[in-house]
């Protein structure tokens, strides 16, 4: 058995006392250690966002990279959230569910706005790792085939509702965004 200390992964961050990661625009300096208030080297990404920056809109399910519900965007494209430490994306730029509304105005994103316009969810747990894997989509290719669209979402899962209304809203946004 380990002490958080000597756990192996810790070797992930060997030398460095202090990791930086850019939220939503906002830097943030995050010290490495066992103790509270600190990132433990075992950390999650997801873990990071959620309890220990508040940002709970990164939802935590499966804990296997199987769900989709962790998706956040890192330097543009989705990545799972739960499957990544957080000492392993020192220096890189997340974007999670909160870092999508306009900061000046409050306006949510066109792709926010067309889950809304169409009843893209029920519950809402899956939602945020949806609309974050379609915003990778129309970072990388903003005019997307439907097919696309559903090869781009086929790691999300829902047990909610019917996908046709994500593929629509995400059909939409594509449109309003050209």
């Amino acid at each position: 058995m380990y002490s958080r200390e000597e756990k192996p992964g810790s070797m992930a961050c060997a030398g460095k006392s202090i990791i930086g990661l850019t939220v939503n625009g906002q830097l943030y300096k995050l010290e490495i250690g066992a103790e509270a208030g600190k990132v433990d080297p075992s950390d999650t990404l997801s873990f990071t966002l959620r309890e220990t920056l508040g940002l709970t809109g990164t939802k935590e399910s499966c804990d296997s990279g199987a769900c989709g519900a962790c998706t956040v965007l890192m330097e543009g494209k989705a990545v799972l959230s739960c499957m990544l430490l957080t000492v392993e994306c020192d220096g890189k730029s997340i974007v999670t569910i909160e870092g999508l509304r306009n900061p000046q105005t409050g306006e949510l994103d066109i792709l926010q706005q067309a889950f809304i316009d169409h009843t893209a969810f029920q519950c809402g747990f899956c939602t945020p790792g949806m609309i974050m894997s379609a915003k990778a989509l129309l970072n990388e290719n903003p005019s997307p085939t439907e097919e696309e669209v559903k090869m781009a979402l086929s790691g999300n899962f829902c047990r909610c509702i019917s996908h046709y209304q994500v593929i629509e809203a995400v059909m939409d946004a594509a449109k309003k965004g050209r």
